[in-house]
């Protein structure tokens, strides 16, 4: 199947998923579309959150794509159940193959869960985890200073180690967790720093890998994989501030980037 994945995010922390991807499915184009311009999503209403989604998924659909990957939690948490209802190709999310990861990964049964306002509110990840094992324990904590921090492009350095250490002070004094889960696509970029403050006998699980192999299991189900060989032209769309992008791009896939391009969303009716 020739047609590109699709993969959505509310700024630049859908990259580590995107890249993920790429690994994995070398053959296969990405179309990236990162809302920039309105990130971050955490503290929107549900409502607001759905609505820019969408309008992100109807600019993919234009581009004729055979699949979605919302690589935004707080995304995938507000809409993804809708998505899922009411597009006829397939749509998947971050927040379930997280959980998967960290209940193979934890070993006392005690996972922490860091993510946006929004991400945390929707209880998603307690959810998602405990359906699997209701013995688990879950502490979750809303990192707001996250994602603006990441959008700036700070995701080492003094600035850096002195925001995540204040953020995640309750989570570190108050639970004897093992498991960490980086309920923000952002957080990766983050992560050397998160678990220098976390120390080392926690895991840091992050659904970027996890994501990427559950893409290509639904892809080979549906018969939608590009088997053939080929160097795909990814694209990649911004609503906001392109040179940022370009900046955190080259951080994550260490190359400079070739296509890029300022869009702006067209406002659906839900």
């Amino acid at each position: 199947m020739n047609r590109a994945i699709g993969v959505i995010d509310s700024g630049v922390g859908g990259l580590t998923v995107a890249h993920e991807i790429m690994r994995q499915l070398p053959n296969e184009k990405i179309i990236y579309v990162g809302d920039t311009l309105r990130c971050p999503y955490g503290p929107r209403p549900a409502c607001e959150v759905k609505q820019f989604t969408f309008e992100m998924i109807d600019f993919l659909l234009k581009q004729q794509i055979k699949m979605i990957v919302v690589a935004c939690n707080t995304a995938t948490a507000y809409a993804l159940d809708d998505l899922q209802k009411k597009l006829d190709i397939p749509v998947i999310g971050v927040i379930q193959p997280g959980a998967r990861a960290a209940i193979k990964t934890t070993k006392n049964r005690k996972i922490g869960v860091i993510g946006t306002d929004g991400t945390i509110k929707s209880k998603a990840y307690p959810s998602a985890l405990q359906l699997i094992n209701r013995n688990l324990q879950v502490y979750s904590l809303a990192c707001p200073l996250f994602v603006p921090m990441v959008e700036r492009g700070v995701t080492s350095g003094e600035e850096a180690l002195a925001v995540v250490e204040q953020s995640l002070q309750p989570l570190k004094k108050e639970y004897e967790i093992d498991t960490l889960v980086l309920g923000c696509t952002h957080y990766p970029l983050l992560e050397n720093t998160i678990q220098k403050v976390m120390g080392p006998d926690v895991k840091i699980i992050s659904s970027s890998e996890e994501t990427a192999r559950e893409t290509s299991t639904i892809l080979e189900v549906h018969q939608l994989l590009y088997t053939k060989h080929r160097e795909p032209e990814h694209e990649f769309y911004m609503t906001g501030d392109i040179e940022m992008f370009k900046r955190i791009y080259q951080t994550i896939f260490k190359e400079d980037i070739n296509s890029i391009e300022k869009v702006v969303m067209k406002k659906i009716n839900l």
